[in-house]
């Protein structure tokens, strides 16, 4: 049996950005990334704790340590700059793995999105 389960997620980042004019994505500071161990292009659910918006799109990297979290595209129309929002992404693994699987969580400094 396989089971869809959190690999990572980023909790509690402020929007830094939100350009309509965009082809699309969410881009997050590549310190993030890393720290989360997400990857370019990744599918990822943006949770939006202002106004309970929930969507999904893909990443694309921001310069590293910029702090950099701006919604593209239609996207950037369920956010506001200085929103607060959860990114996580999933993993589908065999039951028995999962049961023993750690995700990356990752706590940055919720004021700058930085690493602490």
């Amino acid at each position: 049996m396989q089971v869809t389960v959190v690999k990572s997620k980023i909790h509690r980042v402020k929007v830094t950005g939100a350009d309509l004019n965009y082809i699309g994505s969410i881009t997050i500071d590549e310190d993030l990334m890393d720290a989360a161990n997400i990857i370019e292009g990744e599918k990822v659910q943006i949770v939006n704790n202002n106004n309970g918006e929930r969507l999904e799109t893909y990443v694309i990297p921001g310069p590293r340590n910029s702090g950099e979290i701006t919604l593209n595209g239609a996207a950037a129309r369920k956010v506001a700059v200085g929103d607060i929002l959860i990114l996580i992404t999933y993993a589908i693994m065999d039951f028995q793995k999962a049961k023993k699987f750690n995700p990356s969580l990752v706590f940055p400094n919720e004021e700058t999105n930085l690493l602490n």
